[in-house]
């Protein structure tokens, strides 16, 4: 089981994202391609449940379960929830068309000890992306104990079937930024670690992400000059 040890500086203060590396997510956002003649937007939302995220699940939770409520606007986002735990346990959910339902779904999960499994779901994000249209994905995890090689080769398939991964990092470990780094690289998606002390700031760019799925390009554009907490957020990264 994995353990992950508090990132502080050496005068103990804890570190957060970088302005830098949240603009960089942000500008590959917008640059991915503008989707056209579809009605509604599929996502897969992924999350490692694995017992070192404990300390900050609930907070996580909350935040992840708003970040749908901007794509009502825009005509909408079907989300799958997938999430892996214990012992070979990776499960995912029925499509969710309501943002209230895939909220529920998330606070009937509890952390679980046991190892990563994220090849597992890039294996089922291309197995759904071959049933119907899966227009991007969303990882949120803190480590990464696989095979890389093996993970980057079912990258490098989904990113062929044109589904890209935005892969969201908690925390500093190295392993796993590489690792996410290269996973966001072969699909075209973004990666970008974060920090839950600053709740607005994720809030931002898990909105971003799914008024993407949602409406595309076009979409995130108007986004991000409607909406004042984002204006402000890439005001601020200029």
């Amino acid at each position: 089981m994995k353990t992950r040890a508090p990132v502080t500086t050496p005068q103990g203060h804890e570190v957060s994202s970088t302005n830098q590396e949240v603009g960089e997510f942000l500008a590959k956002a917008k640059s991915l391609p503008l989707r056209q003649g579809e009605d509604r937007g599929r996502l897969v939302f992924a999350m490692d449940a694995t017992m070192s995220r404990q300390p900050t699940w609930d907070q996580a939770l909350a935040i992840q379960g708003q970040m749908f409520e901007e794509t009502a606007r825009i005509g909408g986002l079907d989300v799958q929830l997938v999430y892996f735990r214990g012992f070979n346990e990776c499960m995912a959910s029925r499509w969710v068309s309501d943002p209230k339902g895939l909220a529920k779904l998330m606070s009937g999960i509890a952390c679980r000890g046991g190892h990563t499994q994220i090849r597992k779901v890039l294996q089922h994000v291309k197995l759904e992306m071959e049933r119907a249209r899966v227009h991007a994905a969303v990882y949120v995890g803190d480590a990464m104990e696989e095979d890389v090689d093996l993970l980057c080769a079912r990258a490098g398939e989904i990113g062929l079937l044109g589904v890209p991964i935005f892969m969201f990092q908690e925390g500093y470990d190295a392993r796993a930024e590489s690792a996410f780094r290269e996973i966001a690289r072969l699909t075209k998606g973004a990666y970008c670690r974060f920090d839950l002390n600053a709740a607005g700031q994720l809030r931002a760019l898990l909105a971003a992400v799914a008024v993407y799925a949602a409406g595309g390009r076009q979409a995130l554009e108007h986004y991000g000059r409607k909406n004042r907490p984002a204006t402000l957020l890439l005001d601020q990264l200029r």
